[in-house]
């Protein structure tokens, strides 16, 4: 179970990634007209009304990703069927077809059907795809039905099955959704409490990948919240929509590159060299780009308390900036990129005083993870007794292109070659590989290409912590093993 909700995990960040383009496009939209929202400016009209395209449509970006993701083959199908079925449920449970089937008149059509079209039935109707595709992918027709057999049928037992599945939501939707919908409102009545509780909890779930689950609630527009749609669409109250993001640009741009200056000074002497190339690498990711799992996955299982103080911190840091109303958003992440596209639209309020809060919060990291590994001798990166050790000719001295293959060799020869190796896989910075024989692996020999971390997950099932380069790390290894 725990295997299939990081797949989920994997999954969702496919869509998600996608924001990154409506930030761009937003951003230098609002920039040219800050104050029309395009209506000042054909160009910016045309910048927004582009950004907002991919924004208004994530649940069917999250239909077709889910099934793909979840998937045991990334085929178009997959894809295509994920499509079908989001199309086939949100026409069912449309307000006008339900009014239809009860003989009512529209207005009195629980509003939870106004509501369908969101993230969570598309990532219902993905994982209904894809369950679909995982099973009759491969299935025979008689011959007067060949042309349906195989890939061809998993739409059409797709659009079957999700019949089934509308008519499961037409009766427990209303109370799933009111229930979400008493969920977020409860949270959000608390103010710059909640979000501060938001925070914590979004950071405290990221171990088994199921912050997705939670920022749904608040980032989107499954419980009327839609932080994320509403700061980018300029539809919501300026100093309150962009609460559940502002508090994430103090910790990923400052807090934990404060954790990471801590872990290189605490690191032993000989290793300082090591570990200063990691967590440069690490930082800058997270400063840049908000992308904080080389980083946090570095401390995260090996320092779990220190992983706590983290979660309180962020909780926090939502809290302070929730309480004195300073918004900011992001498209992908809360790093300098989205930092810049956001600030100048019009619902950002003092998002300069966010960089204030995060000088101090990078202090508080840097000081108090200082002093709680010294005094607990926590066994962070550098401190450990494993030794990582790279040749002279190693992946540093190499062109890309070379240093993804010593990297994938590397690994590859420390999960035990072809023979032990089961599946790879890989998310947005971390490879999740299935093993035949968890005995057969080798860490120490898969650290030597110079990674943040390895985690045995599972019986069978390991983590190795790689980077925003584990796409080219994934493909140099599936090269090894053909």
């Amino acid at each position: 179970m725990k295997k299939y909700f990081q797949r989920l995990g994997r999954s969702l960040m496919l869509p998600v990634a996608v924001l990154p383009a409506a930030a761009v496009l937003l951003g230098i939209g609002y920039a040219i007209d800050p104050s029309g929202w395009g209506g000042g400016s054909a160009l910016a009209a045309f910048l927004i009304k582009a950004g907002g395209s991919i924004i208004d449509n994530m649940a069917i970006l999250f239909a077709v990703g889910v099934a793909l993701g979840m998937a045991k083959e990334r085929d178009g199908s997959a894809a295509l069927s994920g499509l079908v079925g989001y199309l086939v449920i949100t026409t069912l449970l449309s307000t006008d077809t339900v009014a239809m089937m009860k003989g009512i008149d529209p207005a009195e059509v629980n509003a939870a059907f106004g509501k369908i079209q969101n993230q969570f039935i598309g990532i219902i109707s993905g994982l209904v795809a894809a369950s679909m595709y995982n099973r009759f992918s491969h299935v025979k027709l008689p011959d007067a039905l060949a042309f349906f057999s195989g890939k061809r049928l998993v739409p059409i037992v797709t659009s079957a099955a999700m019949l089934v599945v509308s008519a499961i939501l037409y009766l427990i939707w209303p109370v799933v959704y009111t229930g979400l919908v008493a969920f977020g409102t409860g949270i959000s009545k608390l103010g710059f409490v909640g979000a501060g509780l938001y925070g914590f909890f979004n950071r405290l779930l990221i171990p088994v990948g199921l912050h997705h689950a939670l920022n749904s609630v608040f980032w989107f527009d499954v419980a009327d919240i839609n932080d994320i749609g509403n700061f980018w669409a300029s539809t919501g109250t300026k100093g309150i929509t962009g609460m559940y993001q502002a508090g994430f640009f103090p910790i990923m741009m400052f807090g934990l590159v404060g954790a990471a200056f801590a872990i290189y000074k605490t690191a032993k002497p000989e290793r300082k060299k090591e570990i200063a190339s990691l967590m440069m690498a690490a930082g800058f990711a997270s400063f840049l780009t908000g992308v904080t799992e080389p980083l946090e996955f570095s401390f995260m299982f090996v320092a779990p308390a220190l992983y706590l103080v983290h979660a309180i911190l962020t909780g926090i840091s939502l809290a302070i900036s929730a309480f004195f109303h300073w918004t900011a958003g992001f498209g992908f992440s809360a790093g300098l990129i989205d930092f810049v596209l956001s600030s100048r639209l019009p619902l950002a309020n003092k998002p300069y005083m966010l960089l204030l809060q995060g000088v101090i919060f990078g202090l508080i990291y840097y000081f108090l993870f200082k002093f709680l590994i010294v005094k607990w001798n926590i066994s962070t990166p550098g401190r450990g007794d494993v030794e990582i050790e790279v040749d002279s000719g190693g992946a540093a001295s190499l062109d890309s292109t070379n240093k993804y293959a010593f990297i994938a060799a590397k690994i590859y020869e420390g999960l035990g070659g072809a023979s032990n190796i089961v599946s790879v896989e890989n998310c947005i910075t971390r490879l999740r590989v299935e093993v035949r024989d968890e005995n057969k692996v080798n860490q120490n020999k898969i650290k030597e290409a110079n990674i943040p971390g390895v985690k045995i997950t599972g019986p069978n099932t390991i983590q190795v912590i790689v980077g925003p380069q584990v796409q080219f790390v994934a493909e140099e290894i599936e090269r090894l093993r053909k």
